[in-house]
C-alpha cells in the first residue's frame, strides 16, 4: 500500500506559476508509474501528466502539453508537477496517483493506477 499526499496548491492569476507535490508516507515509489489527474469543476477527471515506471518517458495531456512538467525523486519519494503559464480552464482539484502495473501505453489511463491521494485545490483566476 502507498499513502499518497499531496501539497502546493492555492490561487494564482492567469500566466502565472504553481508548483504541487506528492509525497509517498508508507512505500517508495521505485518501480511505480506516478502521475497527476485534475478534475474541473462539474467536469470528468481527465489526465494531466505521467511518468512511466523507468521514469524515462513523460506523457502530457494536450491541454497542459507545453506548460506543465512531471518530475520525480526517488530518493525523497516525490512527484511534483511545475504548472507554468496557467489559465483559469486548468481550475481543478488536482490528484496524484501512483501504479506498480501500468505500462507505457496505459499512462494517461486513470484505472491502471493503484494508489491515489486526497487531490488539492487549484485555482486560477482571470
Amino acid at each position: 500500500q502507498v499513502q499518497l499526499v499531496e501539497s502546493g496548491g492555492g490561487s494564482v492569476q492567469a500566466g502565472g506559476s504553481l508548483r504541487v507535490s506528492c509525497a509517498a508516507s508508507t512505500r517508495s515509489l521505485s518501480g511505480h508509474a506516478v502521475g497527476w489527474f485534475r478534475r474541473p469543476p462539474g467536469k470528468e477527471r481527465e489526465f494531466g501528466a505521467a511518468l512511466s515506471r523507468s521514469g524515462s518517458g513523460a506523457v502530457y495531456g494536450g491541454s497542459v502539453k507545453g506548460r506543465f512538467a512531471i518530475s520525480r525523486d526517488n530518493g525523497k519519494n516525490t512527484v511534483t508537477l511545475q504548472m507554468n503559464s496557467l489559465k483559469p480552464e486548468d481550475t481543478a482539484v488536482y490528484y496524484c496517483t501512483a501504479g506498480r502495473r501500468v505500462i507505457t501505453s496505459s499512462l494517461t489511463n486513470f484505472e491502471q493506477y493503484d494508489f491515489w491521494g486526497q487531490g488539492t485545490q487549484v485555482t486560477v483566476s482571470s
